[in-house]
């Protein structure tokens, strides 16, 4: 019986609450599409078939798309925040890692595969890494608070790749860089024909290996145990003989590593270039990610499939529901929303779980 009780607890916490938390957004979305004499069955029927749930191998390769790098970014702001920290930063880390890894599938034209490949990806996990390392540095030995120093990396990546991608690896255009080499690139071509086209890649499987790998690291060693300690009670954890400032600056480049990884499977599996003059999207999206997630790695698998979903389908719940764009915002919005009151349904599916193991 306590195995089905940490079994079912685990579901309650990682799978039903998120969802919940998707099910209660669709709902109050419905209310205001009614209100604006709009169609909501129409719509989100539209939804789901742009994100191939019905079917279509092809939409369903975009929506795996679209979440493979929400996966790297959500893990990264989820391991800072189960270790005590609010990691802002993943959008800057990820692009710094995508340059760097950019920046190598350029520069090695005579590397095997086998070789180029793996180094443009480690690349841009150390990136992001060395990137997060400063915020992390500035935290554990000056107490500067790394929302104020991850938000200054992020503009500070966003204007250092803007100058040197013109610099070092121009293409075409000023705004781009030149294209990487195939050796560097992770699409395959297996993955192409699979999904009919779409630029489905390998970072998909590096995603999902992440996942299990932050998982393992924080639930099963007893370094992710001191990250999670130092998080709950730096005090604690310091009088417990913990090194507090060194898991402080870990759980910093642990999780702007992850943000690095996103950056590779983007820039290499999707992009195959540089644009500058924005950050990644991805990188604030994987706050909301982690957040609907209750930061934790399989919940995280489940919220950015749903918001991988949402985003993939929103363009034909425009064309074919005549449903615009805005409302998407909205419905991840009220996602978000009700993923932030988690406690609240815990108690209630608490309650619930209580009522069935009493029969």
């Amino acid at each position: 019986m306590d195995s089905s009780k940490r079994i079912i607890s685990a579901m309650i916490r990682y799978f039903l609450v998120p969802l919940l938390a998707v099910i209660f957004g669709f709902f109050i979305c419905s209310i205001i599409m009614i209100i604006s004499w709009q169609d909501p069955v129409k719509a989100f029927h539209a939804l789901f078939e742009g994100a191939g749930l019905f079917g279509n191998i092809r939409r369903f390769g975009y929506t795996l798309l679209a979440m493979t790098p929400l996966i790297l970014t959500g893990l990264s702001v989820a391991l800072a925040f189960r270790t005590g920290l609010f990691n802002i930063g993943a959008a800057g880390q990820m692009l710094m890692g995508g340059f760097t890894a950019v920046l190598v599938g350029i520069s090695f034209t005579n590397l095997p595969i086998i070789i180029h490949l793996p180094l443009a990806v480690i690349s841009a996990l150390v990136a992001g890494s060395l990137w997060a390392f400063i915020p992390g540095l500035l935290k554990a030995r000056y107490r500067v608070h790394e929302v104020v120093s991850t938000i200054m990396m992020n503009w500070i990546s966003m204007w250092s790749v803007y100058y040197f991608v013109p610099k070092l690896i121009k293409g075409g255009y000023e705004t781009e860089s030149l294209p990487i080499q195939e050796t560097a690139s992770l699409r395959t071509d297996f993955l192409t024909n699979l999904f009919e086209g779409t630029d489905v890649n390998l970072g998909i499987f590096i995603s999902i290996l992440s996942i299990i790998v932050v998982w393992w690291l924080l639930d099963k060693t007893t370094f992710g145990y001191e990250l999670k300690a130092t998080g709950f009670n730096k005090d604690s954890a310091k009088y417990a003989g913990m090194k507090v400032n060194r898991n402080i600056i870990l759980s910093m480049m642990i999780s702007g590593g992850l943000a690095g990884l996103a950056g590779a499977t983007y820039y290499l599996g999707f992009t195959n270039k540089i644009i500058i003059g924005s950050l990644p999207s991805q990188g604030y999206d994987g706050i909301s990610v982690a957040l609907i997630g209750a930061n934790h790695p399989v919940g995280i698998l489940v919220s950015s499939f749903l918001l991988a979903i949402i985003q993939s389908g929103s363009d034909q719940m425009d064309a074919i529901a005549n449903v615009p764009n805005e409302f998407v915002s909205i419905i991840v919005a009220v996602i978000i929303l009700f993923a932030a009151t988690n406690k609240t349904m815990k108690l209630w599916l608490d309650k619930f779980k209580k009522i069935i193991f009493r029969r």
